[in-house]
């Protein structure tokens, strides 16, 4: 059975919705992740842009709120934060996550600059979570197959 992930930022516009993305991508055999934000905003462009290059199409996904999963009840293995440290102090406690990780990356909402410029960083910020999770998800199925 796949263990689920939570991934939360701020507006789940842009950071946890390539999180999302990009785990249930490169390790959608043994996780399933959702995500969802403190205070929902838009779907950030950028990020649907820096996905649809690398084949993931997130164009019709919706931001959601902490709260709508928390009512859900949904019990998840991680809940991983994906903001800043400042930001992070203010998601909930999820009582039914094992785990609660903390990964943070830049914010492309805050990315200043042309179209292009904003593209080029929003594609770090993908790149950067990319890393981390092929780099957790070793580790993590190397310790369920020890």
């Amino acid at each position: 059975m796949k263990k689920k992930i939570l991934f939360i930022c701020v507006h789940n516009s842009a950071r946890s919705q390539m999180a999302e993305a990009l785990m249930n991508q490169l390790c959608g055999d043994e996780f399933e992740a959702e995500s969802a934000g403190l205070l929902p905003g838009k779907l950030n462009p950028f990020a649907v842009e820096a996905l649809a290059e690398v084949g993931i199409n997130i164009s019709q996904k919706q931001t959601r709120s902490v709260d709508e999963v928390l009512e859900k009840g949904d019990s998840f293995a991680f809940a991983i934060t994906v903001c800043s440290e400042s930001e992070s102090e203010g998601c909930p406690i999820f009582p039914s996550a094992t785990q609660r990780l903390h990964w943070p990356f830049p914010d492309p909402s805050k990315f200043e600059g042309t179209h292009d410029e904003k593209l080029v960083k929003t594609r770090e910020v993908r790149e950067l979570i990319r890393a981390k999770i092929e780099d957790w998800c070793a580790s993590a199925c190397a310790k369920t197959a020890g």
